[in-house]
């Protein structure tokens, strides 16, 4: 049975939109846009495993906009320690979290990012950006923790929480690729 030229024509453009669509879905998935790490380390201090990691951001405008309108914006970076086993799962040591606030506040003209109960202001995006894209000395896990001879690695995550934005705001936000910005890295652990 042929078709006739118009529903073949409607059926062929319904079949390219929904191909463009996934193709989109699959380009906008893990490595997240506008992010990137630029340094991601450990160190040890006072007996501790520390993280230090920087990133460069590029907000989309969609998100952007809101923030300008005092849409509160949740940033949160996670790392988890784990050790390395061939008989089964990989064992998780540590699993640290900080998350940070990000509001416009229209009266002052400026930006307050809250780390736990810490409250700073700042006078432009930038500024407030770059106090939540870089952490150091991020106490992980002890030294005691870790054993010599085993292979331990960091499971590194940074990026905008949107389970934190207003209900209002979470509805439809799955679809939307501005608001999927996130990174993350695997980073092997040196022992002495």
């Amino acid at each position: 049975m042929r078709l006739p030229p118009v529903r073949r024509r409607l059926l062929l453009g319904l079949g390219l939109s929904v191909l463009l669509g996934w193709a989109g879905a699959a380009g906008a998935a893990p490595g997240g846009q506008g992010v990137e790490l630029i340094q991601l380390q450990t160190g040890r201090s006072e007996g501790a495993l520390t993280l230090e990691f920087a990133a460069r951001v590029t907000l989309p405008k969609a998100v952007e906009d809101a923030m300008m309108r005092g849409v509160p914006v949740y940033f949160v970076a996670q790392a988890t320690l784990r050790r390395d086993r061939w008989y089964w799962r990989d064992e998780r040591i540590a699993r640290v979290s900080r998350s940070w606030r990000v509001v416009y506040q229209a009266l002052t003209s400026s930006w307050r990012v809250g780390l736990g109960g810490l409250n700073q202001t700042y006078p432009t995006l930038a500024e407030a950006m770059a106090a939540v894209t870089r952490s150091a000395g991020w106490r992980i896990a002890d030294l005691s923790q870790l054993e010599s001879g085993k292979d331990y690695y960091i499971e590194f995550s940074w990026r905008l929480d949107t389970s934190q934005l207003p209900s209002p705001m979470q509805i439809g936000l799955g679809g939307q690729a501005d608001w999927a910005i996130g990174a993350e890295r695997e980073l092997p652990v040196e022992l002495p």
